[in-house]
């Protein structure tokens, strides 16, 4: 089993990314296989709504989205962070999200994710929303741990410092494990994953006939 790790943050070696190794250092104790996927800063397109990915199966801008998810193909389960910019994620994640959702739902469908959030001091819980709820337009078990998974400095040598923070961590890496555990034993024993409905479109705004 493997999680796929996303640093959302510009910085390849900050808080963000300190977050997110406490998580995957608690999933390979728990024999799971982890992957930090870096976004680092180089430029990346907005989600345009041109709809060619529903063609040709892909997003059309052919850049790191459509690495990440032929990546997602192949994994169990995901962690998403990002550092807070104005009590929002970071305008770089919001895009990358929105074309990978978008273009490759499929590959995200039915595996469990959880989102982390970094702050020098505050607008963790707003960010922490907005993440979350890829998830649940898409299918996905929400993974929690014991405190909304918030992890605070302005560096790496504050968040490491921040003890709560990482014990949050911990308990989400761990929470993970057991939760992908949980489903590959009920996959074993022939528990199928439930089977989407074809979506209903519901719009209230009518043309006059």
């Amino acid at each position: 089993m493997k999680v796929l790790l996303l640093n959302g943050s510009s910085h390849r070696n900050g808080c963000t990314y300190t977050a997110l190794e406490a998580v995957s250092k608690a999933l390979r104790n728990e024999k799971i296989e982890t992957e930090i996927f870096q976004l680092g800063n180089p430029e990346l397109r907005d989600c345009s709504a041109c709809g060619a990915c529903r063609r040709i199966g892909k997003c059309v801008y052919n850049d790191d989205v459509n690495n990440f998810v032929e990546k997602a193909r192949s994994c169990d389960g995901f962690v998403f962070g990002t550092p807070v910019y104005y009590a929002h994620p970071s305008g770089r994640i919001l895009s990358f999200l929105d074309r990978a959702f978008y273009s490759g739902s499929s590959a995200f469908a039915y595996k469990p994710a959880a989102s982390v959030v970094s702050a020098r001091r505050s607008g963790t819980t707003a960010s922490f929303d907005v993440l979350n709820k890829y998830f649940t337009i898409c299918n996905m078990p929400v993974v929690s741990s014991q405190y909304w998974n918030n992890i605070h400095g302005n560096v790496m040598e504050e968040a490491l410092r921040d003890e709560e923070g990482l014990q949050t961590m911990r308990m989400l890496g761990r929470n993970m494990a057991w939760i992908l555990k949980c489903i590959e034993s009920g996959k074993k024993m022939g528990i199928i994953r439930p089977m989407p409905e074809e979506k209903i479109r519901t719009n209230f705004i009518r043309m006059p006939e």
